[in-house]
């Protein structure tokens, strides 16, 4: 690298500021415990039933509060200090991880443990993700934003999908209760750091005569009314859908197709954060190149080809470059659009319709989950990713005919001034 890349790249750190670090520092942190529940929840499942829509439950119950809770929260981003939401949110999770580590302990619980200890971790994931989201546009400039949201994606997909699922693998095998107490230690450190930041978003007030379910909704109504961003939300949906129902059998493939243990598996979603964090480094580079809705299409051909891999090659090289390809592309897709609602939501609604945006775009992710675990107990998990490539084989063809009519281009050159961050 030379001297002179080095140096623009301190520049742009230097502009992201310090309250950016701290929040990085917070989403690294966090995420590294993160990536060892993820990699233990369904290794505990598996240890408790053989039943594969039994341990799809566990997904099913993280994710469920994203369609129950997505409005609520962006009102809630709206209303309240972020700063101190966050911080909250992240010491109620770490009490609920303390929980099901003393359940684990004591041998008490279950699977009803872990499904609710799951259920309100998703509901803590929901409040934390959005109101950071809303917070970045308010700690950094907007000429960096792709660059702070690539960062933030980048530190998470280490944590999540590399570091600590490893991490977890293999203090699992040690001690099958370590992984979520590790999870309740790096919370606590990531609600330290968040308590550091010194700016946020201003509180606005609630206006005069206002009713709660009005102002939801006046985040769905802005949204919806927009007819790009309604469209990413239904596309968002829909390629979630199909990668968490992947996802969801995964550790099943893993065990019985691949023959692998619990660090092979932690080993398999390391190399989906390998391509995670590679795409956070390149994707606003490869924006730029081909354009947001040429990026777009590359990312769904990238998801349909992981998906055609792991449904015809059952080896375990194969699975490892297919799930490096899927992250590829969920991540610069995620950098792609997230830049884009903080580019062209109104600042007073930015909570709310981002809010509204996840309740849509994520509510595939336990519909995929519920729908992966039953097609996997009738038809095996190699079928359940071939029809996950058949589906994103669609959305990667819709997705080429609105590029062709340069959708998001026309978007952007219609935003009035007065609507920018």
């Amino acid at each position: 690298m030379s001297a002179s890349t080095v140096a623009g790249a301190d520049s742009q750190r230097l502009r992201l500021g310090s309250d950016f670090s701290r929040l990085w520092w917070s989403a690294a942190v966090s995420s590294l415990g993160d990536g060892a529940t993820i990699a233990a929840s369904p290794l505990l499942a598996a240890r408790l039933t053989d039943d594969p829509r039994l341990i799809g439950l566990a997904s099913v119950a993280f994710t469920a509060p994203f369609v129950l809770f997505g409005i609520p929260a962006g009102l809630l981003a709206d209303r309240v200090d972020i700063r101190k939401m966050m911080v909250r949110v992240d010491i109620v999770r770490a009490a609920l991880l303390a929980t099901l580590t003393a359940g684990i302990l004591g041998h008490w619980g279950g699977l009803p443990l872990l499904y609710g200890c799951m259920f309100l971790l998703g509901t803590g994931e929901v409040l934390s993700r959005n109101a950071a989201q809303v917070l970045v546009p308010f700690i950094t400039p907007k000429a960096g934003l792709s660059i702070a949201n690539a960062r933030i994606m980048g530190a998470q997909e280490a944590g999540t999908g590399f570091i600590g699922p490893l991490l977890g693998a293999l203090i699992f095998g040690v001690a099958v209760a370590l992984p979520f107490g590790v999870d309740a230690a790096t919370f606590l450190c990531s609600a330290v750091l968040v308590s550091r930041i010194r700016h946020t978003r201003p509180v606005e007030r609630r206006p005069a005569g206002a009713g709660v379910m009005s102002e939801m909704m006046a985040g769905a109504r802005w949204l919806f009314s927009h007819q790009l961003l309604r469209s990413l939300a239904l596309v968002s949906c829909f390629i979630n859908l199909a990668g968490n129902a992947m996802l969801a059998v995964l550790v099943v493939y893993s065990g019985k197709v691949l023959h692998l243990g619990a660090f092979g598996y932690g080993a398999l979603l390391a190399c989906q954060a390998v391509g995670a964090v590679l795409a956070s480094r390149f994707a606003p580079a490869l924006t730029e190149r081909l354009g947001r809705e040429g990026a777009l299409v590359a990312t769904a051909v990238l998801i349909t080809v992981s998906e055609t891999v792991l449904a015809a090659v059952p080896s375990v090289y194969a699975a490892g470059a297919a799930l490096m390809i899927f992250a590829c592309g969920t991540v610069t897709w995620n950098v792609v659009v997230v830049v884009l609602r903080q580019t062209l939501v109104p600042q007073h609604l930015l909570g709310r319709a981002n809010s509204v945006y996840r309740l849509v775009s994520w509510g595939g992710l336990p519909i995929g989950a519920a729908a992966g675990g039953l097609l996997a107990a009738e038809i095996g998990t190699r079928a359940v990713f071939a029809v996950a490539a058949v589906a994103m084989a669609a959305v990667a063809v819709a997705l080429f005919l609105g590029a062709r009519r340069h959708w998001i281009t026309r978007a952007e050159q219609a935003l009035p001034p007065a609507e920018t961050n």
